[in-house]
């Protein structure tokens, strides 16, 4: 599914909750709606039924498989690096970096996505494929953007840990030995990132504290001066731009 698509149905049920308040208000009266279980004799009735069922098991899956199976993992590790060697507490708020995070993560991942959406989930809402057939066609764009993202050393160790025979290609690795040799892997990108992040932050709060201690200003917390000198380095080299270009590049 598109990223445009994504704010339609946000869109769509931002106005629909809107729309409802504001009929709760006047005291409209509204339908009742019963759920319950009831017999039937109609297969197809069982198969939507089943994959209502699946569908909501998905739904509730969503947030796992975003965050361990896209780039979601490295933006939020590094932007959390970033904040902590500005030292600025919680500027930018959580809220904040994680919304920055996931549309980052939708645009590194949208030929991935909209390969999902037209070899997976558009023959399966059409009844081309059925259910599994739909599955293993959207593992195929996650595995290929999550091997190439995979060191071999991360990939060889869950082989070792999983005691499977060593695999000869990698349509051959299953992909719950993938999953997490791909996190792992991102986790040592990000640190390296955040560890590159920290160095001349580091050397701003070694140079203030050097100067407060050689003043006798002892009592003064480095950390009240070297704050304005690290966000204006940060505004004047374009951090911003600086940090999401080579984290987006990062994925080439």
């Amino acid at each position: 599914m598109k990223v445009s698509q994504v704010l339609k149905v946000l869109a769509l049920t931002s106005i629909g909750v809107l729309g409802f308040s504001e009929l709760a208000q006047a005291q409209v009266t509204l339908p009742s709606v019963n759920l319950g279980f009831k017999t039937t004799s109609n297969p197809n009735e069982v198969v939507n039924t089943v994959k209502i069922i699946l569908l909501m098991t998905v739904l509730t899956l969503a947030p796992a498989i975003l965050i361990m199976m896209t780039g979601f993992t490295r933006f939020i590790v590094v932007l959390s690096f970033l904040r902590q060697a500005l030292g600025t507490q919680q500027m930018p708020p959580n809220q904040l970096l994680v919304g920055l995070a996931m549309f980052l993560t939708f645009f590194v991942m949208r030929p991935a996505f909209e390969e999902v959406n037209q070899n997976a989930l558009q023959p399966f809402l059409n009844n081309k494929v059925n259910q599994e057939q739909a599955i293993d066609a959207a593992l195929v764009p996650l595995r290929r953007f999550m091997f190439n993202q995979t060191r071999d050393s991360d990939l060889g160790l869950f082989v070792k840990l999983a005691k499977i025979e060593t695999p000869k290609t990698r349509q051959d690795v299953p992909t719950t030995v993938l999953i997490p040799a791909f996190i792992i892997s991102e986790l040592k990108t990000a640190f390296q990132i955040g560890f590159i992040i920290y160095l001349p932050f580091l050397v701003i709060d070694m140079v203030i504290a050097s100067v407060l201690m050689a003043m006798g200003m002892m009592m003064l917390p480095p950390v009240v001066i070297s704050l304005p000198f690290k966000i204006m380095l940060f505004v004047l080299v374009d951090g911003w731009t600086l940090l999401i270009g080579s984290m987006v590049k990062s994925f080439g």
